[in-house]
């Protein structure tokens, strides 16, 4: 990796407090380095897969999340430590997702359309290549999915 001049974005330790909603996913993170609130959708299916994000980046503030809390009730709550790495448009993430172990997960990002599709399929697949993933590895669910299946 080291030949693809990767850039570290640090280590974060995050709680994503998942919420109760009727479509998606809707998560407040809260770390020392990354904090939105994230709603996305994505298919539960194992491989890569597109997803559809809106992203809101705020400073901390208690008041957000007991407002969320209060309107639509605690899902479950994710804690992981997020090492981060970027490669021009990909970020790389290293977690280590407590209760549940260690994953690698890449996001080929294009924030404005004009990379598209095809390349962002290129670029997952040459690091799927790079750090030897295989069909088995990926899974279908997130963490959070992951954790309630625990419970």
């Amino acid at each position: 990796m080291q030949k693809l001049n990767p850039r570290f974005g640090g280590e974060d330790h995050q709680t994503d407090t998942y919420f109760n909603v009727s479509n998606g996913r809707l998560k407040l993170r809260e770390g020392n380095i990354e904090n939105a609130l994230i709603h996305y959708q994505r298919p539960d299916v194992p491989g890569p897969k597109s997803s559809d994000v809106i992203l809101y980046r705020h400073q901390p503030d208690k008041h957000l999340k007991e407002t969320l809390i209060a309107a639509l009730g605690i899902k479950v709550i994710v804690v992981k430590t997020r090492r981060i790495w970027f490669v021009e448009n990909v970020k790389i993430h290293f977690d280590t997702v407590k209760e549940l172990g260690d994953f690698v997960e890449v996001e080929a990002i294009d924030e404005d359309g004009s990379i598209g599709l095809p390349t962002l399929q290129e670029q997952c697949n040459s690091f799927e290549k790079l750090f030897n993933i295989k069909t088995g590895d990926y899974i279908a669910h997130s963490y959070s999915d992951l954790l309630l299946q625990t419970i």
